[in-house]
């Protein structure tokens, strides 16, 4: 996808969900080979500045739309992301399994909630409403889960 066509799917998005102009958000390619992202983010929540990095040499997903919409999604949710980390931190002794079993529910939880937007933004207003099956190629299937694990019986 061309970069004016990345620019355009941006703005819409933003427009969609609102981001601007309360924020000021700026896309920018990163055309580094090695990076191993498809899409991310840097945010200054004081500030309301954010940049949406996004893969141009090597995406890991097929379609980009979905990306976009998936880190603008996290752009949304940040502070409810900021004020649930701050209760994990101030909850939970550093360092211990309480307060690591917490991040990975929350992460976990946060990505399936972010994710779940995603396909319904896109379902209503994508140009391409395919979703991208990348991460799934590099998963174990429901096979492979189970090998080498010792039967009850």
């Amino acid at each position: 996808m061309d970069g004016e066509k990345l620019t355009e799917l941006f703005e819409k998005y933003c427009k969609k969900l609102r981001l601007t102009p309360a924020w000021d958000v700026k896309l920018e390619p990163v055309e580094d080979p090695a990076w191993p992202k498809t899409g991310d983010f840097k945010i200054d929540c004081d500030d309301r500045k954010a940049i949406l990095l996004i893969n141009a040499a090597n995406p890991k997903q097929e379609n980009l739309e979905e990306v976009i919409v998936h880190e603008l999604m996290h752009i949304k949710l940040y502070p409810l992301d900021q004020v649930t980390e701050a209760l994990i931190l101030s909850g939970f002794e550093e360092g211990s399994k309480a307060q690591d079993f917490a991040y990975r529910q929350f992460f976990c939880a946060l990505e399936q909630t972010v994710e779940e937007l995603t396909k319904c933004f896109l379902l209503e207003f994508g140009e391409n409403r395919e979703l991208s099956f990348g991460r799934c190629r590099g998963m174990k299937s429901f096979n492979e889960l189970y090998d080498g694990l010792n039967n009850i019986e």
